[in-house]
């Protein structure tokens, strides 16, 4: 990996590791939001009660918690960057008296396992962060048995994400931030239809498969809407940093316009849009 992409991997580690506490404090909300998009892939995998089973980018633990939790005599490894996120997941896993499921930090692109390991592979909401998913992708494949399955999941455009988009829309109007390179990572990089099929093709998967989730972030209200965004997203965290605390009161004010605008009776949830893309190695 060049020096460039390193660096990228090195800020990824450390952003989420700084996230981790508000993960934990938002997780029943945050799987509760997630929950259509990991189902999918579930279902997509077809589980078997014996698989070893490589969860990547798992964050907190799910889906790779449900799956362990699906397994008799299988096994579930739950991988990510960021220890902190990690820590979270093996302490949903003791609440869960899950005893299949372990936990390894390390960076997608040099997985530590053998060739032809796993009998499937996971990943709900990791490619749109890899520095490089070509090599993300030829990894995932590399450490899968023939005959295994891969599955992930990406958020499509703002579009169909009203709940970011929401406030991420205000910000941009109050400062008109830089848009990202092109292809750096971001939430929205692998928003268009059959990118990532192609990057499951190339990495040498067949009898692909891509389907459209829908979810809803259930806040209830703009009040847990707004503490909600500011604890776990992290492009509204970062711009929000950069502001004084006269501009973030209006930044909140307007978001709030937005959401009443939408959902004037009171009862906030907001629409979300994925994708999940299924491959099987030969």
């Amino acid at each position: 990996m060049d020096v460039q992409l390193e660096q990228i991997r090195d800020q990824q580690k450390a952003s989420w590791n700084n996230f981790s506490p508000g993960w934990k404090k938002w997780d029943d909300l945050t799987m509760d939001f997630l929950k259509p998009m990991g189902d999918e892939i579930i279902s997509l995998l077809q589980i078997k009660e014996d698989d070893l089973v490589l969860d990547v980018a798992a964050g907190t633990g799910e889906p790779g918690l449900t799956i362990a939790s699906m397994l008799t005599s299988g096994r579930v490894i739950s991988t990510d960057l960021a220890e902190g996120m990690l820590d979270v997941a093996r302490e949903n896993a003791a609440k869960r008296n899950l005893t299949n499921f372990e936990t390894h930090v390390c960076d997608v692109c040099e997985l530590p396992f053998d060739d032809d390991t796993f009998d499937a592979v996971s990943c709900r909401f990791g490619f749109m962060f890899f520095p490089d998913m070509q090599v993300a992708a030829q990894e995932m494949v590399r450490v899968l048995k023939p005959g295994g399955r891969l599955a992930t999941s990406v958020w499509n455009g703002p579009d169909t994400n009203f709940w970011v988009a929401a406030t991420m829309s205000v910000i941009n109007q109050h400062m008109q931030l830089s848009p990202p390179p092109a292809g750096a990572p971001g939430m929205f990089r692998c928003a268009q239809p059959g990118l990532i099929a192609d990057l499951f093709a190339e990495a040498g998967l067949t009898n692909m498969v891509e389907t459209e989730v829908n979810s809803k972030l259930n806040v209830g209200s703009f009040d847990v809407y707004w503490r909600f965004m500011n604890d776990v997203v992290a492009p509204v965290v970062g711009a929000l940093s950069k502001t004084d605390d006269t501009l973030k009161a209006q930044i909140k004010a307007d978001v709030l316009k937005l959401i009443q605008q939408k959902y004037p009776d009171g009862n906030v949830r907001i629409d979300a849009g994925a994708r999940v893309i299924y491959g099987e190695k030969e």
